[in-house]
């Protein structure tokens, strides 16, 4: 008798702590979907840089010319776009890509979620990913980077954001 009463009091106890532990950081009122723009705007800024070096700063623009007089297309295209803000549940997203000859010569990345230690672990590892990715499609057509999927989706989000400030196809 004392050997059921006391393997009864272990499962129960065994229980219990399992079903109490969290496996999340999230709060309560956290975001159910993966991906909220904080502005509710897609448009990103374009800062475009001419052959002298001077550069001429343009907005958002949203009528499919460029500030710069450059063609739409972005063959001529040199300077920096800063895509939007990407929320995503674990905190902002946010790249930049660099500009030269038409091609996306960089891609930094402005923000990202860093509100835990796993946060900044998971970033360390997958934005260098994520950036050669970039990189090499010269779209945001890039895979995303297993354990940090909900940070791809946003850093693919703001990539695409700053490659139509860029005008770039």
């Amino acid at each position: 008798m004392r050997r059921i009463t006391v393997w009864l009091l272990s499962t129960v106890a065994a229980l219990v702590l399992l079903f109490s532990y969290k496996t999340s950081t999230m709060g309560p009122g956290g975001e159910s979907s993966a991906i909220a723009r904080s502005d509710g705007s897609a448009a990103g800024s374009w800062s475009a840089t001419d052959d002298s070096g001077g550069s001429d700063s343009g907005g958002s623009d949203s009528s499919g010319s460029s500030s710069n007089g450059s063609s739409s297309n972005g063959s001529s295209a040199n300077g920096k776009a800063t895509g939007s803000v990407a929320q995503t549940r674990w905190g902002p997203v946010q790249v930049r890509i660099t500009v030269s000859g038409g091609k996306i010569t960089d891609v930094t990345a402005v923000q990202v979620p860093d509100g835990n230690r796993r946060d900044q672990e998971i970033n360390d590892y997958a934005v260098p990913i994520l950036r050669q990715s970039a990189l090499a499609a010269q779209s945001a057509q890039i895979d995303t980077v297993s354990g940090a999927t909900v940070t791809s989706d946003g850093y693919r989000e703001s990539l695409q954001s700053a490659i139509d400030a860029a005008h770039l196809k």
